[in-house]
């Protein structure tokens, strides 16, 4: 072997090596990323499916969907309370500041109001559902996966996604467009009461400059937006629950991602959503 052979070996190895952390970097992001979004479509699509046929056959478990919705509210609740109170105070202050520079006082309710219904409303309850919600659920079925319950209830015969996945999916939609419509009355409560006492705002100008441009379809595309919402918590958090595995350590890893996951979702289906509503009904003025 020749001097000059000994370079070209050390170029070759390194050049091995470098393929190797590509490959093993694509295997775990970009790989793992698709393979989970595969997997959470996929559940979502059996979910809704097992949804219809239950309910057309009278095999819902509704007495499970009442529990877990009724753990889910009252998880919930007061946290998108507290949070639904400085949304729509600081909402009142920024369009009121706004509304103020440009001489629309008159007008500030309707935009604080606005923002509070077609933006605020369904990504507070949205948010808080996944935080607190999604976390649940993930740790209940991450805890039966690593203790081997869900493998036993498939050798049973029990299906887990009927039995497990679709009450609780039910019940985070029904959650979701219920906590959707206490953040909408919170948080316009809030900006009436902060405009009113604070900023002396006239409380006639401020409810009718509100019911002049809120209209219907505002309303639908937040409850719209509340139902896709709950329904992506509830199947990120399924999807992450009985896909766990490693122990306790693997619980809490899927739980964290869980909330990470929602929160990017969310963001992205709200993105898209505004658009498409701004596209396809646009509105003219406020």
């Amino acid at each position: 072997m020749t001097t000059t052979d000994v370079p070209q070996q050390g170029e070759a190895a390194a050049s091995r090596q470098i393929g190797r952390w590509l490959r093993g970097w694509v295997d775990r992001h970009p790989g793992t990323a698709l393979a989970t979004v595969g997997g959470q479509f996929l559940l979502g699509v059996h979910t809704v499916k097992y949804l219809v046929l239950d309910l057309l056959a009278g095999r819902f478990p509704f007495r499970e969907a009442v529990r877990q919705g009724a753990f889910m509210a009252s998880t919930a609740l007061l946290p998108t309370i507290f949070v639904a109170l400085p949304i729509g105070v600081t909402l009142s202050i920024q369009f009121g500041l706004l509304a103020g520079q440009v001489g629309a006082t008159s007008l500030a309710g309707a935009a604080s109001g606005l923002a509070v219904i077609r933006q605020g409303a369904p990504m507070v309850a949205a948010l808080l559902m996944a935080a607190a919600v999604g976390s649940a659920i993930c740790a209940d079925l991450g805890s039966r996966k690593i203790r081997e319950e869900l493998d036993a209830m498939e050798i049973m015969g029990v299906s887990v996604i009927r039995r497990l996945v679709v009450p609780r999916f039910a019940a985070a939609i029904l959650v979701g467009v219920g906590l959707t419509g206490v953040v909408c009355f919170v948080g316009f409560l809030a900006g009436y009461v902060f405009n009113v006492v604070v900023q002396d705002g006239a409380p006639g100008s401020f409810v009718a400059s509100f019911a002049s441009f809120a209209t219907v379809g505002d309303l639908v595309l937040t409850i719209v937006k509340a139902v896709v919402y709950g329904a992506i918590v509830a199947v990120v958090a399924c999807e992450k629950g009985l896909t766990t595995r490693g122990g306790p350590a693997g619980v809490a890893n899927a739980v964290n991602s869980t909330v990470v996951s929602s929160i990017l979702l969310l963001m992205a289906v709200n993105v898209l959503f505004t658009q498409l509503y701004m596209v396809f009904f646009p509105r003219q003025g406020l």
